[in-house]
C-alpha cells in the first residue's frame, strides 16, 4: 500500500517519543535504520512531528469519539490514533481515504487485528465531524479551552493566560504550533551573507534574508537536509534559530579579550562570538558533558573557528579548581540550562517533558551558575545572561533576585521575546550585568 511504510516509520517516531526518547533523536535514529528518500522523510518528519505536538487535541478527540479515553488506550493503540487522526484533522493534502486505510492496514499487521474495527470506526467518526464542521465540545475553563485548542499542557495553558492575558496566551500557543523555518548564521570568517545567498538561490534553496540578524538567512522548513545543502561541509554557515544569533552580540565582544561560555554546548554562540572577534582572542567553552562537548569541538574545526578552548567541567567548580580565574575574564555568557519553553515550536515534544516541579529545579540550577560564576569576571566586565524561556522565575524573577545578591552588578539591558513576536524567531531572554 502507497505511503504504508513512511506511515509506519511515522509510529515507530511516535513510540518512542511516547517512551521518553527525545523528538529529534528517534527521527534520526529511523532516517539510519531505513533508507528514504528526501520526499518520504519530508512526510515521516510532518507526521510524527505533527502527532506529537498535537497530542493533547488528538487525545480530546478520542474521548470525544471513542468508548475507553485516551489515557486508558493501550499506547500503541493510542499513538495509532493519533498518527490517523493527525492526517485526518489537521493535513490539508493527504486524503481521507488513504490516512484512513493506511491506519487500519498498519493497525491489521502490527498487532492490532483485534482493534482494527475501533480504528476504522473512530477515523470514520473524525472525518464526519470534520465534514460536518463539528468541533469538540467547548469548556467555560479558560485554560481547559487554551489547552484542548493550541495542544498543551492544562498547566501551562493557565500560566500563559496568567502572564499575558487570554487574547495574548492565544497567540503565543497559536505560535508554538507553526513549523519554525530553518534558520542559518553565515560565518563571516568564510563567506558572507550575499554569497551564501546566491549559492543557496541557485540550487534552487527559497531563502530570504532575516532583517534582524545581519548574518541571517531563513530557509521554509522541509526542502530537504541542512547539512547537505551548499557550503555546510565547507563551514560557510551553520543552522541557528535567530533568536539565538542575538545573544553572542548582545555580548558585545572585542578583538583580544578573554571570554567564557560557561553552558556553551553544542557550540553555536562560541563559534558566533569567535567569529565576532575575527578569531582574535580567547574564548573557554566549558561544557560538563564530555559528549555534548564533541560537538562543540567538531562545530568549531568545520566552521575554523581556532580561538576556542574547549574545557569538560563543572562551571559551578571553575573557582574552587582554577582560582587563578577570579576576576580574569573581560566578558562572561551564561547560556542557562532552561525549560526550553520558547521552543516549542522547533521541539514539538518539549511541552510534553517539563512540569512546574522541573522548572523549579532549574531555576536553582541557574541561580548556581549566577553566583558561582559572578566572581570569575574582572570590573568593568560584561555578563550576558539568557535562556529559551518564557517563564518569569527563569528570567526576569531570577536575574531581580541575583542583583539584590549582588549590589557589585548593575542591569543594562533585558529583553523577553515571546514566541510569535518578532520574525518568528524562539522565544528567548537575555539581560546585560555590567559589574562595577
Amino acid at each position: 500500500m502507497k505511503g504504508l511504510d513512511a506511515r509506519k516509520a511515522s509510529w515507530e517516531v511516535i513510540q518512542a517519543v511516547g517512551g521518553g526518547a527525545f523528538a529529534d533523536v528517534a527521527l534520526e535514529r529511523i532516517f539510519k535504520l531505513y533508507p528514504f528518500k528526501s520526499i518520504d522523510k519530508a512526510l515521516i518528519t510532518e507526521l510524527s512531528y505533527g502527532a506529537i505536538r498535537q497530542r493533547y487535541f488528538l487525545d480530546c478527540w478520542i474521548d470525544y469519539l471513542g468508548k475507553v479515553p485516551a489515557q486508558k488506550q493501550p499506547p500503541l493503540l493510542r499513538w495509532l490514533l493519533h498518527l490517523g487522526l493527525y492526517q485526518i484533522l489537521k493535513m490539508k493534502r493527504i486524503p481521507p481515504a488513504a490516512a484512513i486505510n493506511t491506519t487500519v492496514e498498519l493497525a491489521k499487521t502490527h498487532n492490532l487485528k483485534k482493534l482494527a474495527p475501533v480504528v476504522n470506526g473512530i477515523l470514520r467518526s473524525a472525518l464526519r465531524s470534520k465534514e460536518k464542521k463539528l468541533l469538540l465540545p467547548k469548556s467555560t475553563n479558560q485554560s481547559l479551552e487554551l489547552a484542548k485548542n493550541e495542544s498543551l499542557p492544562i498547566w501551562l495553558a493557565g500560566e500563559l493566560i496568567a502572564w499575558k492575558g487570554v487574547e495574548d496566551a492565544n497567540k503565543i500557543a497559536k505560535a508554538f504550533n507553526i513549523i519554525s523555518p530553518i534558520d542559518i548564521r553565515v560565518n563571516k570568517l568564510r563567506a558572507d551573507l550575499k554569497d551564501v545567498k546566491k549559492l543557496f538561490d541557485s540550487c534552487g534553496i527559497n531563502n530570504q534574508v532575516i532583517p534582524s540578524c545581519p548574518y541571517g538567512l531563513e530557509v521554509r522548513a522541509g526542502v530537504g537536509e541542512p547539512r547537505k545543502w551548499p557550503g555546510y561541509e565547507e563551514g560557510k554557515w551553520s543552522v541557528q534559530d535567530r533568536s539565538s544569533q542575538l545573544i553572542a552580540r548582545l555580548l558585545e565582544p572585542l578583538p583580544g579579550e578573554k571570554i567564557l561560555d560557561a553552558c556553551a554546548a553544542p557550540g553555536g554562540k562560541s563559534t558566533h562570538i569567535a567569529e565576532l572577534i575575527n578569531n582574535n582572542g580567547k574564548i573557554w567553552s566549558v561544557d560538563r558533558s564530555s559528549r555534548r562537548s564533541k560537538k562543540i569541538s567538531a562545530n568549531s574545526e568545520r566552521l575554523g573557528t581556532k580561538c576556542i578552548q574547549l574545557l569538560v567541567a563543572d562551571s559551578n567548580e571553575l573557582l574552587v579548581k582554577r582560582p587563578e580565574w577570579k576576576g580574569f575574564f573581560d566578558r562572561i555568557l551564561i547560556d542557562a540550562p532552561c525549560s526550553g519553553l520558547g521552543t516549542l515550536a522547533r521541539h514539538p515534544d518539549a511541552r510534553w517533558r517539563m512540569n512546574q516541579e522541573n522548572i523549579q529545579e532549574l531555576v536553582f540550577v541557574q541561580s548556581q551558575l549566577l553566583n558561582s560564576l559572578s566572581p570569575l569576571l574582572k570590573s568593568g566586565g560584561k555578563l550576558v545572561y539568557s535562556t529559551c524561556t518564557i517563564h518569569p522565575d527563569e528570567n526576569f524573577n531570577q536575574i531581580k533576585k541575583f542583583l539584590t545578591l549582588k549590589s557589585e552588578f548593575l542591569l543594562e539591558y533585558e529583553k523577553q521575546i515571546w514566541p510569535g513576536e518578532e520574525d518568528n524567531g524562539d522565544g528567548f531572554y537575555a539581560a546585560i550585568l555590567k559589574k562595577c
